[in-house]
């Protein structure tokens, strides 16, 4: 069993709609210990981060969630669940994070210069389809393109202390990082359960490493 991380902070049908679609049998978990025996872990995430982060601990996902990383559980975050992984993040205020990854979650500027339209400023939040580059062969990826397109929305990204957990950017502005990988641990910016057929193929081969 995949469980799918509930902590009130987002639209976690649509994940559990993507599992289900692949025949993988994926369960929304409310109750903590419900971690220590999922084959796999998934850690979703919209909104803001320190209301985020205050419902993981508020709702005491944040020892088991540790716990089943350090066990070798494949994990994968999405979005804001990428952000959390992180030491700190500098949306409205300065908020710690897991710090299972060294680094902070930065703001894209608001007069980042738009290349296809002269003189015209790129709108934040990134939001839609954007290209990504695999620079890592993280095992998520396999069976997909070099460069595949992936659905994102967002208004901050990850500047990771070590460039070598980066599997995967895009550019929006600037080249920022797109997907993690460490271990068993993964995580992307864009939202997979959005991408329709690639984003259900990176689903697969994460149910894969769950089995």
């Amino acid at each position: 069993m995949i469980a799918i991380i509930d902590s009130g902070i987002a639209n976690l049908r649509s994940v559990e709609k993507g599992f289900a679609r692949l025949g993988v049998p994926a369960e929304i978990v409310e109750a903590p210990e419900r971690l220590a025996e999922a084959a796999g872990i998934v850690l979703p995430g919209v909104g803001a981060f320190a209301d985020g982060i205050a419902k993981l601990r508020g709702h005491g996902f944040i020892e088991p969630l540790q716990r089943a990383i350090e066990k070798g559980t494949p994990v994968l975050g999405i979005c804001l669940g990428l952000h959390f992984l992180f030491s700190e993040s500098e949306e409205f205020g300065r908020h710690r994070g897991l710090d299972l990854l060294s680094g902070r979650v930065r703001r894209f500027g608001d007069a980042m210069p738009d290349p296809r339209v002269p003189a015209a400023r790129l709108k934040v939040p990134h939001m839609g389809w954007n290209r990504v580059r695999i620079e890592r062969d993280a095992p998520i990826f396999r069976g997909l393109p070099e460069e595949p397109f992936f659905y994102f929305v967002h208004s901050y990204y990850v500047e990771p202390a070590d460039p070598e957990v980066t599997a995967a950017t895009a550019e929006y502005g600037l080249r920022f990082t797109a997907a993690i990988w460490r271990d068993n641990l993964f995580a992307t910016q864009f939202h997979p359960e959005k991408s329709q057929a690639l984003g259900l193929k990176l689903l697969e081969n994460f149910a894969a490493l769950a089995r």
